[in-house]
């Protein structure tokens, strides 16, 4: 009979780019894992084969080692198309922890929550910051920059210029329908409505916000936050910042069970 049981009260809350490991340990486990496996045991069958044709046994190699070269050639192609997308979610999860890392950082500040990785319902909101200041919700962007020259980013509040090259409006939908939901779960979980702040930040950018009053939307590198923040009117009470923590705290949790 099992008399013990585990000695922490609560799940952990989830760590800054949990979606992305995630994503990653599935993608290796059932993407590349099949083809690797069935390549290896094609050429241990022709490896037998020609074992059996030196030793005189009865050999048959030549259709095992078609076989092999095919099903090794197919699973090459598609395990380097694995590897371009690993490479793409190692980059977002990198950016995603580092951010994290640095908001974490906030904690020590009175009054400041941080939450990491909130799932929705097929996507997730990378980080979410509640403090006296307000709720901000924070979508990471983490892109390859030039080896060189200037890294630049420049947000009118309608598009995104990555060194000249335009990126349209994708991200700012993406994250005005992540702040939508928040918004709504917040005011579901709290019976109250809370004002919140949506921030794309792009590691390693440099960022300029030529125009902030078309979308909303703050575009920064995430070491400008602290004097955005710093700039914002105290808009809740620590009571209010501790009722939003413990209902998103047991949202997350929830979803862990």
């Amino acid at each position: 009979m099992n008399n013990k049981k585990s000695p922490l009260k609560d799940k952990p809350l989830r760590n800054a780019g949990q979606s992305l490991d995630e994503e990653i340990t599935r993608i290796i486990d059932e993407d590349a894992t099949p083809y690797i496996s069935a390549s290896l045991t094609l050429i241990l069958f022709a490896v037998f084969e020609w074992y059996r044709l030196y030793t005189h046994v009865s050999p048959s190699p030549w259709i095992f080692t078609i076989m092999a070269l095919l099903f090794t050639e197919y699973s090459a192609y598609k395990i380097i198309n694995i590897r371009s997308r690993l490479k793409n979610l190692r980059l977002g999860r990198d950016g995603e922890k580092a951010v994290g890392q640095y908001l974490e950082s906030f904690r020590s500040a009175n009054g400041i929550k941080v939450f990491h990785d909130i799932k929705g319902e097929n996507f997730n909101i990378d980080h979410v910051v509640v403090s006296t200041k307000g709720i901000y919700i924070i979508e990471t962007k983490t892109h390859s920059k030039p080896i060189k020259g200037k890294a630049e980013i420049l947000f009118d509040g309608k598009k995104l210029l990555f060194n000249g090259a335009d990126y349209g409006d994708r991200i700012m939908i993406q994250v005005k329908a992540e702040n939508k939901w928040l918004s709504e779960l917040i005011e579901e979980l709290t019976a109250r409505k809370f004002p919140i702040q949506p921030v794309i930040a792009f590691p390693g950018w440099f960022v300029k916000m030529t125009n902030t009053n078309d979308s909303g939307i703050w575009a920064l590198n995430p070491r400008g936050l602290p004097s955005f923040l710093n700039n914002q009117q105290e808009v809740m009470s620590l009571e209010d910042v501790q009722l939003v923590s413990n209902h998103l705290s047991r949202y997350i949790r929830s979803l862990e069970a």
